[in-house]
């Protein structure tokens, strides 16, 4: 503002026109930097790209994406980019700032409000007095170090009160980021612990109670002019809250019944309701508590249910991928480390840093203690509660808009914050390892499994649309009284960097209650699918598991759970689909990395479904089912183990199986001489098998599997003599199209005339050459292969002494069984 005697000298005032806001181009002479919005899109590409680059450079340290968040706005402040006066008054000049912070909030309005459409208040109900209590002892020690820090940097010519200071350094200094955590526990493999169900709930609640506190807090920061403001403020609150859960609660409901079941919500109530979150922000910020406040409470009125799943799915991409990055980074914009000046400030904040950290985790191991929690699980649980992000962001940023926290203030609490987060990661990572028992089983196998014990198979499964030929696929497995099978079926879901995926774990929703987002409502459809086929079958036993992990790691989930469940087959889908025209697609090109890190490190064998629908089993009632099954066999582990399956298979009276043995008119030697050597392949360990004792086996395996099914009419035997991989395609084309289904060895560690040169021509070589061969475009019939690969690495091991004890004998109650990993 301008004093009287600048404005008698100089009587020129300066405004920026509407027309600044967009550029007449560069050929009429016009800097783009000069106007609002080319500029505005260049700072918020640049927030991007930088916030980007520190997600990369710290993905190998397991760090949160709000640090990368955070240190791309630092980057770009003061503190380093910014220290040339020439990039920060070309690239964020200070009339540019207005616009900045204007696109943060409202990316930040709409990101509390989907916090608070995902969250669940029953959660917290449900928490029970041990995650309340934690809780709470966790946040008094640090907010009682945030109200002592308060009384050294509060000025007596400060205009706010020392009861303002105490309430946001507190809030501060105690608050836990629940969506910050769920990630961190997620990729330390901890998330379905009970230390990580205890961390999750505890952050909940912590949570609801930095969200009271801040609302306080900004009562009583804007409440210098009269005594009664903040008592209005608070009276105002209650009301709005009283309006959203009895008004607007309402008439969302009646939305929701107006609209048919299966329907899309009309954009009118769409717009209606995306509306009303600003208009929520708007009577909130006017009231005198901050316009997000509005946002979560709205968000939390609002039903789970379809409606919340479609606003999620309209708004998380934009909102967390693009305007979210603008709150934290315009965070970083705002510190400036330089501002942070002398030993003394430096030594003050290691000490605020350390006091805050020690204080939440003594907190938490006196009331775990009582809990007769172990000291290193209290540690543990103290330190993942110190894990900073979005509310701390929100108090820091508000506390500096109200002059509560100056430069140096607001940098320090900025640092604490990155560094508090930060060290979680690594400290927990090194004082807490679950111990993982080594577990030695012998039947990792099909064919190592005795005919009359149970079967266990590990179904996995991506998305609902392979569901439907994997249970007709288990169906013709034949289980019987002396065989029963015990299907463990596991729904693989990306973790993402959203809380929605966090918040599947964490709910314990009610059966029957609609789903909460996409990837829940996927699990209960296949849950449902594989429960009903148990309910129709004979024994059949289904547990149904979850696995949340990034495709990278997920194999490790897998292999865990078939370990400790010692399953004798897994069986996972093939990364292409069908589609109309009988061509094959990549669905998500992340599967394939799952099944090639599956087939590498796997604890049994393992089955790849290559998925073109079993039309002959199309009804539950297991005597119904007809199924032409054909299996390939050319020799070696993974060709014998396909044929186990078969012969367990063929035992069903209404499957015919076709055993095709291809064989060579030349000598032994030559039929398998060297092994697999594809270069393609790399990933996949060779196995330097002993050929000649390969050929002796199978010809064993053979004799045993004819002598034994010789009075059986639906087994066919067919031995067809090729020289080469020409004559051996020529007659795996020339087959009967009538097959519904090919049982295929991967033949890995097998080389052969009679398939050679094919593996040159593989497009996926985690099939080997014939079930890539069978699983191509232009093969003609399109049929469902299983590609099979033997364990073979428990050859000779002892017989298993104590089999877990098996749903099938065990009432266990049936229900959606979380994957815990020992990892």
């Amino acid at each position: 503002m301008a004093t009287p005697e600048e404005t008698s000298s100089d009587p020129s005032i300066i405004c920026y026109a509407p027309s600044m806001i967009t550029t007449n181009g560069v050929w009429q002479g016009d800097n783009p930097l000069d106007f609002s919005l080319p500029l505005f899109v260049l700072q918020l590409t640049l927030v991007v790209v930088v916030t980007r680059f520190f997600v990369f450079i710290l993905k190998p340290f397991r760090q949160p994406r709000v640090i990368s968040e955070i240190l791309g706005g630092i980057v770009l402040g003061p503190s380093v980019l910014g220290r040339s006066s020439k990039f920060s008054h070309t690239i964020f000049p200070q009339r540019s700032v207005m616009v900045l912070e204007t696109m943060a909030n409202v990316g930040l309005l709409y990101f509390l409000f989907l916090v608070g459409v995902e969250m669940d208040i029953m959660v917290v109900r449900k928490t029970g007095k041990r995650a309340l209590t934690i809780a709470i002892g966790g946040m008094v020690l640090p907010f009682l170090i945030g109200a002592a820090f308060s009384f050294s940097m509060h000025r007596s010519e400060d205009h706010l009160g020392q009861g303002t200071y105490i309430l946001f350094l507190g809030v501060a200094l105690s608050v836990t980021a629940f969506p910050v955590l769920a990630r961190i526990l997620a990729e330390l493999k901890l998330i379905n612990t009970e230390i990580g169900r205890i961390s999750m709930s505890a952050a909940l609640v912590n949570d609801m109670f930095a969200w009271i506190l801040l609302a306080l807090a900004i009562a009583l920061a804007e409440s210098d002019k009269t005594s009664f403001a903040s008592l209005w403020v608070m009276i105002s609150s209650a009301v709005f809250i009283a309006i959203c859960v009895f008004v607007v609660r309402p008439g969302i409901s009646w939305i929701i019944r107006k609209t048919p079941e299966g329907e899309n919500y009309s954009e009118f109530y769409i717009c209606l309701i995306l509306t009303g979150v600003m208009i929520a922000g708007f009577i909130t910020d006017a009231i005198g508590t901050h316009s997000v406040f509005g946002a979560f409470v709205f968000g939390l009125v609002i039903p789970n249910g379809p409606l919340g799943l479609t606003l999620i799915e309209k708004l998380e991409d934009f909102v967390s991928g693009l305007l979210l990055p603008l709150f934290f980074a315009i965070s970083g914009l705002k510190t400036d480390v330089a501002a942070i000046q002398g030993p003394a400030t430096w030594a003050t904040l290691m000490l605020v840093i350390f006091l805050a950290c020690a204080g939440k985790v003594i907190g938490t191991v006196i009331v775990a203690f009582f809990h007769g929690m172990p000291v290193r699980e209290g540690i543990t649980l103290g330190l993942l509660l110190n894990t900073k992000g979005l509310v701390e962001m929100i108090v820091l940023n508000v506390g500096k808009d109200q002059k509560v926290l100056d430069d140096e203030t607001f940098a320090t609490m900025v640092l604490i914050a990155l560094i508090m987060t930060g060290v979680i990661t690594p400290i927990v990572t090194v004082l807490y390892r679950p111990v993982k028992k080594s577990v030695s089983y012998k039947r990792r196998t099909i064919q190592q499994t005795k005919p009359d014990s149970e079967l266990r198979v590990l179904v996995c499964v991506h998305t609902p649309r392979n569901v439907p030929t994997i249970i007709n696929l288990l169906e013709a497995s034949h289980p019987t009284k002396r065989s029963p099978i015990c299907i463990y079926v596991l729904h693989l879901v990306e973790l993402t960097g959203r809380a929605s995926a966090m918040l599947i774990v964490h709910n314990t929703r009610k059966s029957g209650r609609p789903a909460l987002n996409r990837t829940q409502a996927q699990s209960d459809h296949i849950i449902n699918a594989f429960e009903n086929y148990e309910q129709h079958a004979a024994f059949v036993a289904v547990q149904p598991l979850t696995a949340i992990s990034p495709y990278s790691t997920m194999h490790e989930d897998v292999c865990s759970l078939a370990e400790d469940k010692r399953v004798s087959f897994i069986i996972i889908p093939f990364h292409k689909q069908q589609t109309v025209d009988g061509g094959m697609e990549a669905t998500n090109p992340a599967y394939r990395l799952v099944n090639q890190n599956l087939l590498e490190n796997t604890p049994c064998s393992v089955g790849i479904l290559v998925d073109r629908g079993l039309n002959g089993a199309t009804r539950l009632n297991s005597n119904t089912v007809s199924l032409q099954v054909a299996v390939l066999f050319f020799g070696g582990p993974d060709d014998r183990e396909a044929l186990a399956y078969a012969w367990r298979m063929a035992q069903h009276p209404g499957i015919i199986l076709t055993v095709l043995r291809f064989t060579h008119d030349g000598d032994d030697t030559d039929v398998a001489s060297t092994r697999a050597t594809n270069e393609s392949d790399q990933k996949v360990p060779k196995m330097n098998l002993d050929m000649k004792k390969q050929r002796q086996l199978d010809d064993e395996y053979i004799n045993n599997f004819r002598a034994e099914n010789a009075e059986l009419e639906s087994i066919i035997y067919i031995e067809k003599f090729v020289n080469n991989g020409e004559e051996t395609v020529a007659a795996v084309r020339s087959m009967d199209s009538s097959h519904d289904l090919f049982i295929v060895g991967r033949g890995e560690g097998m080389s052969s005339p009679l398939t050679a040169g094919l593996t040159d021509w593989s497009e996926c070589p985690e099939l080997g050459a014939i079930g890539d061969l069978l699983a191509s475009s232009d093969f003609a019939a399109t049929v469902s292969v299983l590609v099979v690969q033997q364990y073979i690495g428990s050859w000779g091991q002892e017989d298993d002494m104590d089999l877990p004890e098996s749903p099938v004998t065990s009432q266990e109650t049936k229900g959606t069984y979380v994957l815990e990993n020992p990892h």
